[in-house]
């Protein structure tokens, strides 16, 4: 047989290879209804050479023909930062049993990647959009092109229903009262807080929910103890930040047997630094996080979190993003933006635990 100049095998390959018209082959190989009038000799002989051969249907032309991409475009503000790397298991696990192919890019936490691959996906007509969120970006006007285009969108960690846009994400006021309670609740009463970087959509409700919880529960929370995350760069810019405001705190004096870090990363950074400083976790001050992300889990000590149901959030964009096309076949009326306030639960780890008489810093 003659090489080919493609780099796949076409049908135009199977039909030379077994010596059959092309329509005869492409008949066979797609099981139409009339593959039944091929005798089954010719049938397996078609059958039997296309899998020497290795060939795979075009799933380009297909959709050409079908006018339909079957793919779901997922972007995600930054694939490095733990965060997301569940979220996109979820979607995939979701899209596994149908038809559909995440289309996946990663913004490397860059505005003008998040617009040029926004505009990729709509140029490659995905069906459906899923956006992994955390910087503020609601004003982009490809947003609304999106939508203009009657594509499915869904976001993943921002409530933009206000903008029409069924939102995923977790009730972080809750999980921000959650923290402080458990806390609470060991018998802290010196927290020291770390905030998250202003411009991040999840800081403030986080602090709102810590800082309810406190009043509750009559704990003060002293305003010099409460240090916010400065803006973020990349996902080790939590950790640095943690450890840069632990520093600062432990440098103040001010005594405190408890730290509320923003998330997981920042927590971490709050370890390195107390165990710079020659204290013990849990020991000499406790430390709590947010996220439960893997380095949470595997770290020493074990990091106590505010979980998110991260892969179920995932799960839960994609059904939602599958729901809307199978509406949207049915009607051409835009189904109504969706909201999911996903419950925050508590992991209790080893590096929190009952304060000793003694407060950090020694």
């Amino acid at each position: 047989m003659p090489q080919r100049k493609s780099g796949h095998v076409t049908l135009l390959d199977v039909a030379r290879a077994c010596g059959f018209s092309v329509s005869t082959v492409s008949i066979v190989l797609s099981e139409a209804p009339l593959s039944q009038n091929v005798a089954e000799k010719t049938r397996q002989q078609i059958r039997a050479m296309a899998r020497q051969l290795g060939y795979h249907p075009d799933a380009s032309a297909r959709s050409l023909r079908r006018r339909h991409s079957q793919t779901i475009g997922v972007l995600a503000y930054d694939l490095s930062d733990p965060f997301c790397i569940p979220i996109v298991r979820g979607i995939q696990a979701g899209l596994q049993p149908t038809s559909y192919l995440p289309l996946l890019m990663d913004a490397q936490t860059e505005r003008r990647l998040f617009d040029s691959y926004l505009k990729m996906i709509l140029e490659r007509r995905a069906e459906g959009v899923i956006v992994i969120a955390s910087w503020v970006f609601e004003e982009a006007n490809l947003l609304a092109d999106v939508e203009k285009n009657h594509v499915p969108i869904v976001i993943v960690g921002r409530d933009l229903t206000g903008r029409g846009i069924s939102s995923v994400l977790v009730d972080n006021e809750a999980g921000g009262a959650l923290a402080m309670r458990h806390l609470h609740q060991l018998g802290h009463r010196k927290i020291a807080v770390i905030r998250g970087p202003e411009e991040l959509f999840d800081s403030e409700p986080r602090w709102a929910g810590a800082r309810r919880a406190a009043e509750e529960v009559g704990i003060r929370l002293d305003p010099r103890l409460v240090l916010q995350l400065p803006s973020m760069v990349d996902p080790t810019s939590g950790f640095q930040g943690g450890l840069s405001c632990v520093r600062q705190m432990l440098a103040s004096g001010l005594k405190f047997t408890a730290i509320a870090a923003f998330d997981d990363l920042t927590a971490l950074g709050a370890v390195r630094g107390l165990t710079e400083a020659g204290l013990r976790v849990p020991e000499d001050c406790s430390v709590l996080g947010f996220d439960d992300v893997l380095p949470a889990e595997v770290a020493t000590p074990g990091i106590t979190t505010i979980r998110q149901p991260l892969r179920e959030m995932g799960l839960l964009a994609a059904r939602w993003t599958l729901d809307a096309l199978e509406q949207r076949e049915k009607s051409a009326k835009r189904p109504a933006p969706r909201l999911e306030m996903s419950p925050p639960e508590l992991v209790v780890r080893t590096s929190s635990g009952k304060p000793k008489r003694r407060s950090a810093p020694s």
